[in-house]
């Protein structure tokens, strides 16, 4: 099976790869445009064990002008991942960013598909796309973003639907919610966190901390998305990726000092516009249609991310 990943020198695009080429008779072509928040030396950190991997071809270029159509003429199934992230970036100029290469690039990846064999075009989302809603989050709900990221996401999912219904391209969106793990991106709060508590530097935290996430584990994210692949069972559908345990960011800072025997200096700032108090993931569609069961605790997790975050910096620092 010959499949297409987008995004694939970034943090999940890189984790998912990795897990496909597990299958012995899969090819992975990975395509990566080397844009958004992750510096180049990060993504080529990521991408380094896939390029010796002999099913696996990196090809550098933006989603705007690849040759689309040359690439997916053979394909069996797209991941999309790629994409400009971030919500509290996504406001005032930079929005064209966003609407380019998240609304614009889906679309004419949805338009090379057109007159292919593709069996399945897997669109990754966000929990962004729900905005405040009280208790679990479940697929059925109206989305109501409250970020001009979340509005770029969710088009992004209007058009694999309209693609779907309109021209039968077998389109899945999976909306993940807080994911982290090796290889996070370095804007993202537990990236930012455990550097600087490693570094002895005040942690910066929007709002009172009281805002909670259903963190979920890079890789109980991978094993969600990766079960996806061949299942005709989940075309059409919209399914959460969620994670095993929900907590506040208080008290993710406090499992960081209990980690790291660190004492954390804790600033607080001004809440993030566009966010959200409180995500947690109704898991049902996954758990049926995916068998999906995170693994991962919190606090395993999180032991993973700060081993990984010290060996990054070390090796930037030789």
């Amino acid at each position: 099976m010959k499949i297409i990943v987008t995004g694939a020198a970034g943090f999940i695009g890189s984790h998912l790869c990795e897990k496909l080429l597990e299958g012995e008779r899969n090819t992975v072509v990975g395509i990566d445009g080397w844009i958004g928040p992750t510096p180049s030396h990060v993504k080529t950190f990521n991408i380094g064990p896939l390029l010796a991997h002999p099913r696996f071809t990196l090809i550098s270029e933006n989603l705007l002008a690849a040759p689309l159509h040359e690439l997916l003429r053979d394909a069996d199934a797209v991941y999309h991942l790629a994409g400009m992230p971030g919500v509290r970036t996504s406001w005032g100029s930079d929005f064209e960013a966003y609407a380019i290469h998240n609304i614009s690039v889906t679309q004419r990846l949805l338009e090379a598909c057109k007159n292919t064999r593709i069996q399945q075009f897997i669109y990754a989302s966000t929990s962004s796309v729900y905005g405040e809603k009280d208790g679990k989050l479940s697929e059925g709900m109206e989305p109501a973003p409250l970020s001009p990221y979340g509005i770029t996401k969710l088009t992004g999912e209007h058009l694999c639907r309209v693609y779907h219904t309109t021209f039968g391209i077998p389109t899945v969106v999976l909306r993940y919610f807080t994911v982290y793990g090796p290889r996070q991106r370095p804007d993202m709060s537990f990236h930012r966190f455990i550097k600087q508590l490693l570094a002895n530097e005040p942690i910066t935290i929007f709002g009172d901390g009281t805002q909670s996430r259903d963190f979920t584990y890079i890789s109980d994210c991978i094993d969600g998305t990766a079960a996806v692949l061949g299942n005709e069972a989940t075309i059409g559908k919209t399914i959460n990726i969620g994670g095993k345990e929900k907590a506040s960011v208080n008290d993710v800072i406090t499992l960081l000092e209990e980690l790291t025997g660190k004492k954390a200096v804790r600033q607080y700032t001004a809440s993030a516009i566009g966010e959200p108090k409180h995500t947690w993931a109704d898991l049902s569609l996954a758990e049926k249609y995916l068998h999906y069961c995170p693994k991962v605790t919190l606090k395993e997790g999180i032991a993973r991310e700060i081993e990984y975050i010290r060996t990054l910096y070390r090796e930037e620092e030789q």
